[in-house]
């Protein structure tokens, strides 16, 4: 299950692929398809009806058809819970996750999902919208320290190597364009101290387990007063404050993200309690999701969203890791 490049299928045989797998459900949802996004997968939005849905279609070498499998088995546990997550639909055979033949003896699976409705929050919005954020994960976590996996339940592995390792999930921090060896001396120092203070801080059932591992605003959707989370493909075996350093994913660097972290251990707080030992360990957690974010935009180049991100972006990854090692007592956030 390691991703170590972006899929190199063009739109065209992407949307091909995707319009195979609309074809194996029930008449009533056939209809339009049209490619909405790419990153780690391509998402299609189909309109059949009068309804939308939304078909992802997975890249290759990152899920295999059980790891799907297990994240849709946690979302029908969750909405049992009460909490407002997608479903994904069945085809005329009663499959919920499609496998699509690629010449080569490759594959690629999709999933047609329900569309859920709300508006989606970003970072200009009140920093109290990360409270509602705080608040889901922290009902997240504790359906997921009480729910009993199925039995051959799999999902990905975000411990501190799969995540900033050269073999990482997401490939190598080292690649991204604008780090100099100078840079790697700082980076490497930064990661020797989070995996001191990770394995410190250890992995017991209170402190490491399933989690959505990128539930930020992106992935979050507001409506009628309702908090509803998307995008669970990432989901899996993690530290569950990682959540937080995944909330503000991408813009640790922006002005205001001491005030969204701050904000969503209030809300988190309102639901679950957090120990000295977790406070303490959410720098570390900060600064290890923006080095994996790091070899994420390395082995991810051509997708909008990592272009969208700038020439400086990496550079301060690099003015966080020397943030990290000089203030322990600061949070490695912030301009």
């Amino acid at each position: 299950m390691s991703a170590k490049q972006y899929d190199t299928l063009d739109n065209t045989t992407l949307t091909l692929l995707a319009q195979q797998a609309l074809r194996r459900y029930p008449a009533p949802l056939q209809g339009e398809i049209r490619l909405l996004c790419r990153s780690e997968n391509a998402t299609f939005v189909v309109t059949a009806g009068g309804k939308r849905y939304a078909l992802r279609l997975h890249r290759g070498d990152y899920h295999e058809k059980v790891d799907i499998e297990s994240e849709l088995l946690w979302l029908d546990a969750l909405r049992e819970a009460g909490i407002p997550v997608p479903e994904a639909l069945v085809d005329c055979e009663g499959v919920r996750v499609q496998t699509l033949p690629l010449a080569g003896g490759q594959v690629r699976h999709a999933v047609l999902f329900h569309w859920i409705d709300g508006d989606m929050p970003d970072t200009g919005v009140d920093p109290r919208a990360f409270r509602q954020l705080g608040e889901i994960t922290a009902r997240l976590h504790q359906h997921s320290r009480q729910w009993r996996k199925p039995e051959g339940f799999r999902r990905i592995l975000w411990d501190h190597p799969s995540m900033v390792s050269a073999e990482g999930h997401w490939g190598d921090w080292r690649d991204a364009q604008g780090l100099t060896h100078h840079n790697h001396d700082v980076v490497d120092a930064a990661l020797a101290r989070i995996r001191h203070q990770l394995n410190e801080y250890g992995q017991d059932q209170a402190r490491f387990g399933l989690i959505h591992a990128d539930l930020r605003l992106t992935n979050l959707l507001l409506w009628q007063g309702e908090t509803r989370v998307i995008d669970f493909d990432d989901c899996g075996m993690g530290w569950y404050l990682h959540d937080l350093a995944a909330a503000i994913s991408f813009v640790e660097h922006h002005p205001r993200a001491e005030a969204w972290v701050e904000n969503w251990l209030a809300g988190y707080e309102q639901v679950a309690h957090l120990s000295d030992a977790d406070i303490a360990v959410v720098p570390a957690l900060l600064m290890q999701r923006r080095i994996q974010l790091t070899a994420w935009v390395a082995s991810h180049a051509q997708t909008e969203m990592a272009q969208s991100l700038g020439n400086e972006w990496v550079g301060h990854t690099v003015r966080l890791c020397h943030r990290f090692m000089e203030e322990e007592s600061l949070l490695p956030v912030g301009a």
